[in-house]
């Protein structure tokens, strides 16, 4: 005997990932991580098994849930599961599966649509901050074709406009959580900083890299991939995660001169492989860093930015990501602020049904 669960596989910005109502799942962590591993079938290399990609990127979750808070719509908890071992993490947000978050909940009844536009305000159980989400609702219905196209998906859809409020500081408790614009760890200088996702800035060069690599050619180089997680591990202490050996976060990301237009660009460790793309929060990280006086983004840079409302893009392996940001404070590290951080995604519903469980692991 099989036990059946509801729910849906949608695309959500460069991710893919199985989207449930809390009320599908066990209350019970333990049980429901071994369920969630058992529908994507981990620890397998392939997921051969399950649902997951093979991939970390196609190996994600999304509980979502009426909320009871008066600024939020929705509660939204992200899981990663591990592909290859029998790990869930709960310690990281993801604003790409974010993107599915706000189509998935009017799909499910959660949120009423407006006319053209509906606002589905969600509040992000991982870290306790929140977002907006602004879907495309002609005639009452979620609708997914439009012509907004974002690097690393074939194709255009409709957008998902995304606001991040009072992310700054959402995991580590402050925006610079080793209370430094910069540190040197391994002989390395770094910027460790938290505005919605716990990144390490690192050039590229420091390395011996030009940045420009492909995420193959980083993945099989052994030897950085022991330097960077040497250096992952020490920054998970000073950025007051603890042991980060078995968690998702922080990501690490190699920073070098644009190549195509952008402002800098990006490798990002994920943090065992190397992302295509890059993760929607993890860019709000690296675009606060460059315009921030001290980082290693902004010692690269060599350039200055006036308060207001300005764009920055980021370059990585498979396009360019632009992050809206509206800030003040931007020479003092101590009175900076980001008032707004705004993205645009897109998102599809690929599947919806019943993913089947082995009884063994219900």
């Amino acid at each position: 005997m099989q036990q059946a669960i509801p729910c849906s596989i949608m695309r959500g910005g460069t991710s893919k990932g199985l989207y449930f109502l809390a009320s599908a799942l066990p209350t019970n962590v333990e049980q429901r991580n071994q369920l969630l591993l058992a529908v994507m079938g981990s620890p397998d290399a392939r997921q051969i098994d399950g649902l997951g990609g093979a991939h970390p990127l196609t190996s994600k979750v999304a509980i979502v849930s009426l909320s009871q808070r008066d600024d939020a719509d929705v509660d939204y908890l992200f899981l990663q599961v591990m592909v290859d071992k029998a790990q869930v993490s709960d310690t990281q947000n993801c604003g790409n599966i974010l993107a599915g978050v706000g189509p998935f909940a009017i799909e499910q009844g959660l949120v009423s649509p407006g006319s053209d536009l509906t606002d589905v305000r969600i509040h992000m159980l991982n870290t306790g901050s929140n977002a907006v989400a602004r879907v495309h609702t002609p005639n009452g219905q979620v609708n997914y074709a439009g012509e907004a196209k974002i690097d690393g998906v074939p194709g255009t859809s409709a957008p998902v406009t995304l606001d991040f409020l009072d992310i700054a500081g959402s995991s580590c408790g402050r925006l610079f959580p080793t209370g430094n614009s910069q540190d040197v760890i391994a002989n390395v200088a770094v910027t460790c900083i938290d505005n919605g996702m716990p990144v390490v800035l690192m050039q590229a060069s420091a390395f011996g890299l030009t940045g420009a690599e492909s995420p193959a050619e980083l993945e099989a180089n052994q030897s950085l991939k022991e330097r960077v997680e040497e250096i992952r591990l020490a920054a998970g202490y000073l950025m007051e995660l603890g042991d980060v050996s078995t968690k998702t976060v922080p990501k690490m990301t190699l920073i070098s001169p644009a190549l195509k237009g952008g402002l800098l660009n990006t490798r990002s460790f994920i943090p065992h492989r190397v992302h295509e793309a890059i993760g929607v929060l993890g860019s709000v990280s690296v675009a606060t860093a460059c315009v921030l006086k001290g980082t290693v983004a902004s010692d690269l840079l060599a350039q200055d930015f006036a308060d207001g409302t300005i764009d920055i893009v980021v370059e990585h392996p498979t396009g360019q990501f632009s992050v809206a940001m509206e800030i003040s404070g931007s020479g003092d590290i101590n009175t900076f602020t980001v008032h707004r951080a705004a993205l645009l995604r897109t998102a599809r519903l690929l599947m919806r049904g019943e993913a089947m469980i082995p009884s063994s692991s219900c």
